[in-house]
């Protein structure tokens, strides 16, 4: 029976990166197929108008968040979940410190470590 090793990827704000003010990630586990980002975005954060290729499922940890979309603007918060289409344009806002978890498909490779 082969062997296969599984890493373990702890979740750590000292590895985090902040690609923008306000904005913290973490790349998680990922494969060429499929990605985990954790975000923490302080309360205020506004991110820029966006839209990749990608599929992307968002779950919300803490906090809340305002998020925009063509056909409309919601709030998230703990425990809520959503699927953005890839090539849909959208923005998310922190309305308090908040952290999510991303997963993306295929993995982005603009976030690769």
């Amino acid at each position: 029976m082969p062997s296969h090793e599984i890493p373990v990827t702890p979740s750590n704000n000292a590895a985090m990166t902040t690609p923008e003010p306000g904005l913290r990630r973490q790349v998680m586990s990922s494969s060429p197929a499929i990605m985990l980002v954790r975000h923490t975005m302080t309360a205020g954060w506004v991110g820029a108008r966006h839209s990749h290729p990608h599929e992307q499922m968002v779950y919300i940890l803490r906090g809340r968040i305002r998020f925009e979309h063509p056909g409309g603007i919601f709030l998230a918060g703990p425990g809520d979940s959503f699927l953005v289409p890839g090539n849909i344009e959208h923005q998310a806002s922190a309305l308090e410190d908040s952290e999510v978890l991303d997963i993306f498909t295929p993995a982005r490779e603009d976030y690769a470590i």
